[in-house]
């Protein structure tokens, strides 16, 4: 792993993890012609989702350590035969609707997980997941924008949006466009969708963690590519950031079908790497 390689893919993850572009088909695009691959990738692909993770805290901070206090309240509540009390307390009921999306796509994972691997070794199931990301992100625009805040969200919303992220599990599926996608889809506030699409990222990034860090040598890697990974890792949480700050103007200000043009051209030149 060299400081350049390093470098473009933290730039890679930072940047496409938070844009409704598929952060896994970009990576193994790029992994695929620069010709990594065994327990390094591993160990990197680790230490980047850290940095994308360092990037959900840095910019949602306020709400994450709202939710925090937020559960030992509910604690308190529960103890004391109060109940959930979740029409009262907004940011309650926004940490239960981030777990009920959470399951859905947690049980996909564990389901999944393995067969949807080998999908990773080749392009040409990165360029399909391309086109139907295309096809999410142009259809959700397509449908009159709603109005739903945390106040009047149902489970069914949160259920939606979690089996959508669930489904990201295959290549060039966008997991960001996917849950932006479900929120869009049902009639969630743009402000609010793209709000509730990160911080749901934060356990299903965790989870990746987990099940990423299960697999390889990952100690004797990062040992050997140290400098490189620490470096990949603070690109991708800088690069993160600006991603963030940027999807949240477009969401508001532009249309996600610009994203479906450039998806559906990367697909294209995939497609014709695949089949040359």
């Amino acid at each position: 792993m060299t400081y350049f390689n390093a470098v473009i893919l933290g730039l890679v993850q930072g940047l496409t993890e938070f844009l409704p572009v598929s952060s896994s088909g970009h990576l193994t695009i790029f992994q695929h012609f620069f010709g990594i691959n065994g327990d390094s990738v591993v160990a990197f692909t680790v230490m980047l989702h850290i940095g994308t993770l360092i990037s959900v805290f840095y910019m949602y901070w306020n709400d994450i350590w709202a939710l925090i206090k937020e559960l030992f309240l509910t604690i308190k509540d529960l103890c004391t035969g109060k109940g959930l009390r979740l029409e009262e307390r907004p940011v309650r009921k926004l940490g239960v609707m981030i777990i009920v999306a959470t399951i859905p796509t947690g049980i996909i994972g564990l389901l999944f997980n393995d067969m949807f691997e080998g999908f990773y070794k080749t392009l040409m199931p990165t360029a399909i997941g391309l086109i139907i990301t295309g096809f999410l992100l142009w259809g959700a625009e397509s449908v009159k924008p709603g109005h739903v805040t945390i106040e009047n969200m149902k489970f069914r919303n949160a259920l939606f949006i979690g089996v959508l992220q669930g489904i990201a599990i295959t290549p060039g599926i966008s997991r960001s466009g996917s849950t932006l996608v479900g929120g869009l889809l049902t009639r969630l506030d743009r402000d609010f969708a793209v709000e509730f699409a990160f911080l749901i990222s934060i356990p299903s990034i965790l989870g990746s963690l987990v099940v990423e860090g299960g697999n390889g040598n990952i100690g004797a890697s990062l040992a050997s590519n140290f400098g490189p990974v620490m470096v990949g890792m603070i690109v991708a949480a800088i690069s993160g950031i600006f991603a963030i700050k940027f999807m949240i103007k477009v969401v508001r200000e532009y249309s996600l079908k610009y994203f479906t043009i450039y998806v559906w051209i990367v697909a294209a030149i995939l497609l014709i790497h695949s089949i040359i």
